[in-house]
C-alpha cells in the first residue's frame, strides 16, 4: 500500500470522529509525521492533488454527498417496498440499482473529503514549518 493511500485511510478514520476540522487536522498531523518524512510530503501532496477531480460535480458531491445520494436511497427503498407489497421481482432491480448508486456516491464523496483533509494537513505542516523557519532567521539577524 502506498503512503498516499495510507494517509487517505487515516484521514477517513478521522472523518468518522465528531470534532472540528482543526482538531482532525491536528490529530492527523501527528500520524502523518510518522508515515511520511517532511521532505517527501510535498510529493505526496501533489500526488493526492492530481488524483482529486476538480470539476463542479465532484466539488458538489464532496461537499453534499448525502444530498446527492438521498434520491437513490429513496429509489432503493421504494423498489424494496413495491417488490415486497406487489410481489413483483422486477421491482427489486430498482432496489439494487438505487442502493448501489447511493453507496457509490457516498463512498466517492467520502474519499474526496479525506483527500482534501490530507492536503489541508500537509499545507498546515508546511505553513508552520515556514513560520518557524522565519522565526529562526529573524532571531539570527538580531
Amino acid at each position: 500500500m502506498g503512503k498516499a493511500k495510507q494517509l487517505i485511510l487515516l484521514a477517513e478514520d478521522q472523518l468518522t470522529e465528531y470534532s472540528t476540522e482543526a482538531r482532525k487536522i491536528e490529530k492527523l498531523r501527528r500520524k502523518l509525521g510518522f508515515i511520511v518524512p517532511y521532505p517527501q510530503q510535498a510529493a505526496i501532496r501533489e500526488e493526492i492533488l492530481a488524483e482529486l477531480p476538480n470539476n463542479f460535480l465532484a466539488r458538489a458531491v464532496e461537499e453534499n454527498r448525502q444530498n446527492f445520494a438521498l434520491p437513490l436511497w429513496g429509489i432503493g427503498g421504494l423498489g424494496l417496498l413495491f417488490g415486497i407489497s406487489s410481489q413483483q421481482p422486477l421491482d427489486f432491480i430498482a432496489t439494487v440499482v438505487g442502493f448501489y448508486g447511493a453507496y457509490r456516491i457516498q463512498k466517492w464523496g467520502w474519499e474526496m473529503q479525506a483527500k482534501r483533509l490530507v492536503i489541508k494537513t500537509i499545507d498546515s505542516i508546511e505553513t508552520e514549518f515556514q513560520a518557524s523557519r522565519a522565526e529562526v532567521e529573524s532571531a539570527k539577524n538580531e
